[in-house]
């Protein structure tokens, strides 16, 4: 598997990331995080790939994570309940979200991107 890349394209952290795979020419397919979510398989893949906990997925600075009342809810929800609810709204999910099938980012951090990416 190539690298996938989900984001969003008014995102100014996504526009960073693809800007920095461009410029150390690093191929990768892109999904809008919105239209084309990451399947709950997928974030299942992804959340044992990144080694971080499930919290780091979420876009807690994001007005549905805001208008849903994740902040109270997340904590009493198991999780499968809380990947299917990354799965059926991209919006939810902290982005860019990158991962080869082996490894796998959440945001963007230039350093991590260059350890993670660079081979």
């Amino acid at each position: 598997m190539g690298l996938h890349y989900y984001g969003y394209p008014t995102c100014t952290t996504c526009k960073k990331a693809e800007k920095w795979l461009k410029e150390n020419n690093i191929p990768y397919e892109a999904s809008n995080i919105a239209e084309q979510p990451p399947s709950e398989q997928a974030l299942r893949e992804m959340l044992k790939s990144s080694s971080l906990p499930l919290k780091k997925f979420f876009n807690t600075s994001g007005m549905k994570y805001r208008e849903l009342e994740l902040k109270d809810k997340l904590a009493t929800m198991s999780e499968d309940d809380q990947i299917e609810l990354l799965a059926s709204e991209g919006m939810l999910i902290k982005r860019p979200l990158v991962t080869d099938g082996e490894l796998t980012t959440v945001g963007f951090n230039e350093e991590t991107f260059a350890e993670t990416w660079q081979a």
